[in-house]
């Protein structure tokens, strides 16, 4: 979703990499763990970066309608060769606004989770692995202290995406992903608003405005070794000129990075296998 949030979608790597250009057989149930960690923008436009890890239970079903894998639990409503329509459960970490120089002394930004349809149209293919994805997701936000929660917003995210399932024959996945970023203001108002009590000389008040966010270029790398191990990289270029929200005392960069490495260990697959 937004650069201030990458982590998790770093160590859940198959969120972006949906498996090989084609078919193959793969066991309907797997259980492991999936860890990672990377140098990653606070949140969108920041100015600063910080080194972040994690590790969590990876559960995999791969069902004919309900599915739970990389891409979150779903269930997928429409699937054939070229197009997919699902709906989504997705999820990211928060953070503390005092290790940020632009938003110390506001409130932390909370653990965000999306929800919403996704559709997903392979508009060519090359060869028998490489094909190019139109990925249109259209999600609501919500934020949480595991307290309470509270609706932070709508986004949407159209990716264009190449995709390859074997590189040089060696089993590793690569997915090369363009897109640009769509959020209502309420959701700009969560990373960008300076309500009148946090404001101060250098950081004037400010009401964020709905509209482009930013845009995002992003290569993944996905390499296994045997059938229950994979490492993978991630590395993201992320540009906001000319986004809605760029006037607010919390924009600081308009070009911003971020990169990251994991492994995926499946310590438990099912004997039944299913095509992918």
């Amino acid at each position: 979703m937004t650069n201030r949030y990458q982590l998790l979608a770093l160590v859940l790597l198959l969120s972006f990499i949906t498996g090989a250009a084609t078919a193959e057989e793969k066991p309907l149930f797997e259980l492991g763990v999936i860890g990672g960690g990377g140098y990653l923008p606070d949140y969108p436009a920041a100015g600063q970066n910080h080194f972040n890890g994690i590790a969590l239970p990876f559960p995999i079903y791969r069902g004919t309608f309900l599915r739970a894998d990389g891409q979150g639990l779903r269930g997928r409503l429409l699937h054939s060769s070229d197009f997919e329509l699902d709906i989504s459960l997705g999820g990211s970490l928060s953070a503390d606004s005092d290790n940020n120089d632009a938003r110390s002394g506001m409130p932390d930004l909370d653990n965000l989770a999306e929800f919403g349809p996704r559709l997903q149209w392979t508009v060519a293919r090359a060869a028998r692995w490489a094909k190019l994805d139109l990925e249109l997701p259209l999600r609501a936000v919500f934020s949480t202290d595991f307290s309470s929660v509270e609706h932070q917003g709508f986004l949407f995210e159209p990716q264009l995406a190449y995709q390859h399932g074997n590189i040089f024959n060696s089993g590793a996945k690569l997915k090369l992903g363009l897109s640009a970023i769509i959020a209502d203001e309420k959701l700009q108002d969560y990373f960008y608003e300076v309500k009148a009590p946090f404001a101060t000389a250098s950081r004037p008040a400010y009401d964020g405005q709905g509209g482009y966010l930013g845009s995002r270029l992003r290569l993944l790398v996905l390499r296994p070794f045997g059938k229950r191990l994979k490492l993978f990289a991630a590395a993201d270029v992320n540009s906001h000129s000319g986004a809605a929200s760029e006037d607010s005392p919390l924009f600081r960069e308009e070009l911003t990075f971020g990169a990251g490495l994991g492994l995926i260990w499946s310590f438990y697959q099912s004997d039944r296998m299913v095509d992918e």
